[in-house]
């Protein structure tokens, strides 16, 4: 049979297979922790999309072909439109479910949700309500959990004809809703929120199954067999682990690097170290990752537990997606070191439990920069997965090299499936993505979405999201962007690995990367500090009359400033004031030296030392960023202790931007006669 025939079959039998399906809440619930379901080939009509509070100043310009205002962040407000008071958050055509709900901020304004056409909602709850864990259903902690300031609630909402989500006026800010459509003849259950039996008990085994990673959610199968072999891996070579005959599955791999040393050598090897499978005899690997990066966390072993990846306490590493074949799987470790390896591998298969024809291979991919959008106003987009043909994306870990600081994850996700040129799921930030919020360091692990390793967002990032029950099927093709505000001169890096099918004989064309650029982009760039400086961002804050300060990171300005940040002091006003405190270690006669910052919006400030001014009031504007050099300030008699260092907004520069600001470098003290 050829491959065009072949493919119609596929589309043939998957269609008639879905079309008059009948779902029932249980069969719902099973989705929440069906891996082997992922790997079957969406049928017509399958959809996933989200509603978000995303920014609405964001659009594409069909007129043009132009994409505006694509980088604008105020996510957290966005509607669809307003009915009397409230505000429609969502509207969707079933049949379909709403698998996730997550927000930053959710208040005790209600949210209400419609469904079917209904004259009374279904659900209706403060929207913190949601996520608080007091109102049944939504009490299972591994479906409902606030992780790094996070809120989730995965608890899943099916209608059959429609779902309306409107919202009082103090419901909070930010929302996702991400739901999924079925095709049109299949039927399902209008949500109530007082469950049969059946279905508590359901929910209760799969809060089970989430809350216990590192095993296999459908545990036995009829069949099975595991292949165990310690392989040793030569400098610069590559070892076969296996190779199957199918058609079967490749159903779990647990693997553990002999002798890794510890953190944080074990980044250099974890990343030497590679993992290759091919299926049915292809020339191109469809998996191909740095060893540490398939398995959901790099750089580095990060312990850490989900439903389909992780590593457990005694160094073994675990991956349950399921990987059917028809003819022959292959999986290969390599070793691109300077030093042989050896790694303890055990991989569990079984026979197929579907017809091979319905399923998708497996794909999973590490790259840095592949693919990146050509149209200019989409460079703040960075490429997570672009792929074309029929499948399912489920997901991606993202690690992140941000060694100067600064939260680095101001970027929303966006999804165009099958060529759309507006993405059906827009985010509202990349943290919001992984399921946390507001820039928040702490780790944390769950069953779809971890936070593996993070050094105060400084540092390295390791972050991970599982789509299983909202996963995005597409027929033709599928692009996954996530926003990425500090370029890479920052430097700020990011290398991510995508995991999806693709139906057979499809090549997803990323190709395996070059040990040079997997790994050693890592170091820390030398940074000018001013000798004997006091960093202004630093200096404790005595008082402030008004407008708000920060620590600005300065790196994308021409010009110098030690440390490269700065206090800066904004949204002021003239007769604004603000102290702060200055050390002084011994008493002593000192010449006060400063560096201010220069730009179109500063303004003209008085400085002053204990109450008594120092010179005349200086003029802050500059057409460009730019720093003042170190102003002298005078010499002065200070004694040991703390001195109070003062600024008063007293004007602007006729041709400024009437914003009052000031930006503050360091103080630096110098022994007279130095």
């Amino acid at each position: 049979m050829n491959r065009v025939w072949a493919g119609l079959l596929t589309c043939i039998l998957g269609s008639q297979a879905v079309a008059a399906e009948t779902l029932t809440y249980v069969d719902l619930i099973k989705r929440l922790t069906d891996l082997e379901r992922l790997a079957t080939l969406p049928a017509p009509g399958e959809w996933c999309a989200q509603w978000s509070s995303y920014h609405r100043d964001s659009r594409y310009d069909a007129s043009t072909g132009k994409y505006v205002k694509w980088d604008q962040n105020g996510d957290g407000n966005g509607f669809i439109r307003k009915e009397g008071d409230r505000f429609v958050l969502a509207e969707m055509k079933g049949p379909g479910c709403i698998w996730r709900i997550w927000s930053a901020k959710a208040d005790e304004g209600h949210v209400r949700i419609y469904l079917d056409g209904a004259s009374e909602p279904a659900v209706d709850l403060p929207f913190i309500g949601y996520f608080d864990r007091r109102n049944a259903p939504f009490t299972y902690p591994s479906l409902v959990h606030t992780t790094a300031r996070g809120l989730n609630c995965y608890v899943p909402i099916p209608y059959q004809t429609s779902c309306k989500i409107v919202a009082d006026k103090d419901w909070g800010r930010y929302y996702h809703f991400t739901y999924g459509t079925f095709p049109a003849d299949t039927r399902v259950p209008t949500f109530k929120r007082r469950l049969s039996a059946e279905g508590r008990a359901a929910l209760a085994a799969g809060d089970k199954i989430l809350s216990s990673g590192g095993v296999d959610p459908v545990g036995k199968r009829a069949g099975e067999a595991t292949v165990k072999k310690r392989v040793a891996v030569e400098a610069g070579a590559k070892t076969h682990v296996v190779e199957l005959k199918g058609p079967q599955a490749i159903t779990a791999i647990r693997a553990r690097p002999i002798d890794l040393p510890r953190s944080p050598e074990d980044r250099k090897v974890l990343r030497e170290l590679t993992l290759e499978m091919s299926w049915d005899d292809e020339t191109q690997p469809s998996v191909w990752s740095p060893f540490g990066d398939f398995f959901g966390t790099a750089p580095g072993a990060n312990e850490y537990r989900s439903l389909p990846l992780g590593l457990t306490k005694d160094g073994w590493w675990y991956c349950y997606w399921y990987m059917p074949f028809a003819k022959s799987a292959a999986i290969t470790v390599g070793n691109d070191g300077e030093q042989a390896r050896r790694v303890d591998v055990q991989i569990t298969h079984a026979p197929l439990t579907r017809p091979i024809e319905t399923l998708g291979r497996l794909h999973a991919k590490w790259h840095r920069d592949a693919f990146l959008p050509p149209e200019p106003e989409r460079k703040i987009d960075w490429t997570m997965l672009k792929t074309a043909g029929r499948g399912r994306y489920c997901g991606v870990m993202l690690h992140v090299w941000n060694p100067r600081g600064g939260w680095w994850g101001e970027g929303d996700e966006k999804f165009h499936v099958d060529g759309e040129t507006f993405p059906s799921t827009f985010g509202t930030g990349s943290e919001d993505y992984f399921g946390y919020a507001w820039c928040n360091p702490t780790l944390f692990e769950n069953g779809y979405h971890n936070q593996t390793i993070s050094m105060g967002n400084r540092g390295h990032v390791s972050v991970n999201r599982w789509h299983v029950c909202d996963d995005v099927p597409f027929g033709k093709s599928f692009e996954a962007y996530i926003e990425k505000y500090y370029p890479n001169d920052k430097p700020t890096r990011y290398a991510a690995v995508a995991y999806w099918y693709l139906a057979a004989g499809q090549e997803d064309g990323y190709t395996a990367q070059p040990l040079e650029d997997r790994i050693g982009y890592w170091k820390t760039p030398v940074v000018f500090r001013e000798p004997g400086a006091i960093e202004g961002e630093l200096m404790k804050i005595l008082t402030r009359t008004g407008g708000r300060t920060r620590r600005q990171d300065l790196f994308r300005q021409k010009g110098t400033w030690s440390d490269q940040y700065q206090l800066w002091w904004v949204r002021n006003k003239p007769g604004n004031r603000l102290e702060l405190a200055l050390p002084v270690r011994s008493t002593g006669t000192y010449r006060l030296l400063i560096q201010l910052t220069k730009a179109n919006d500063y303004a003209i400030v008085q400085l002053g030392l204990d109450g008594r001014k120092l010179g005349e009031p200086i003029d802050l504007y500059s057409p460009q960023v730019v720093p003042t050099g170190a102003m002298d300030m005078g010499v002065h008699e200070l004694t040991a202790g703390q001195h109070r260092l003062t600024f008063e907004i007293v004007g602007a520069n006729p041709k400024a931007s009437k914003r009052h600001m000031v930006g503050l470098d360091y103080v630096k003290l110098v022994p007279a006669g130095k």
